[in-house]
């Protein structure tokens, strides 16, 4: 079955990167350090169908856009292959171009138990998550985070996070872990080759939220903030 949570490699013409995909019910929901992707899917005969769109989130421009457009919109049409999928898409801006991507699953047993969420609390949906390092370091991430129902899957072109939080009236907290599923040490040297647990807790709205946090980053304690703008509700 297709539905999980997947790393993407993709490649168009010069430009390649990585993202992570949440796919669930018909909706596809994912991105990386720059860019959201959303989009929606049909199963049947075996083939995989339907239209993926980006979302520039982050400004900064090494981060390429594919085809030149922040906001592509593609076609896509994909199959299983052994223990990944295969897409094979066509840009609308673009119809005789074609991207490649694969898309491997990634592993959720170390996703912990959904929260509750109450009244007032966080919105179901697709977010940006800019986060940076506190205490006068230098340093963070930015990605995307899944947030539904008590549970988080996220992450960017390096790392994924799985996590569960709980909130109500205005407030949050909850666990992160942050993973690689591709090695980001020259990148990312504090988060690189570690596993990262993460505790936070902060505040939210109907739009956006933010928190604080204490990380352990090998045998490093690190303090974190971060902020979450909502992109697409779910």
């Amino acid at each position: 079955m297709f539905d999980g949570f997947y790393k993407v490699d993709y490649q168009a013409g010069e430009v390649a990167g990585r993202s992570v995909m949440h796919v669930h019910g018909g909706r596809m929901l994912g991105g990386n350090s720059a860019f959201a992707h959303v989009g929606s899917y049909q199963e049947a005969g075996g083939e995989i169908t339907g239209r993926l769109a980006g979302q520039r989130h982050a400004a900064d421009r090494r981060f390429r856009a594919l085809y030149g457009d922040d906001n592509a919109e593609v076609d896509m049409r994909g199959w299983a292959d052994g223990s990944h999928y295969r897409f094979e898409s066509t840009p609308v801006q673009a119809p005789g171009v074609v991207l490649h991507s694969r898309m491997t699953r990634l592993d959720e047993a170390s996703l912990p138990p959904a929260g509750v969420v109450g009244a007032g609390g966080i919105v179901n949906g697709l977010y940006s998550v800019h986060i940076r390092l506190l205490d006068g370091l230098d340093g963070g991430l930015t990605g995307v985070m899944v947030l539904h129902d008590g549970r988080i899957l996220g992450g960017d072109a390096f790392y994924y996070y799985l996590g569960a939080y709980s909130s109500a009236a205005g407030r949050w907290k909850g666990e992160i872990v942050n993973q690689e599923h591709t090695p980001g040490t020259s990148e990312h040297p504090v988060f690189g080759g570690h596993e990262v647990g993460i505790g936070f807790s902060g505040h939210c709205d109907a739009e956006s939220a933010a928190w604080e946090a204490t990380a352990l980053a090998g045998k490093r304690s690190l303090r974190l903030a971060a902020d979450l703008t909502l992109l697409h509700p779910a």
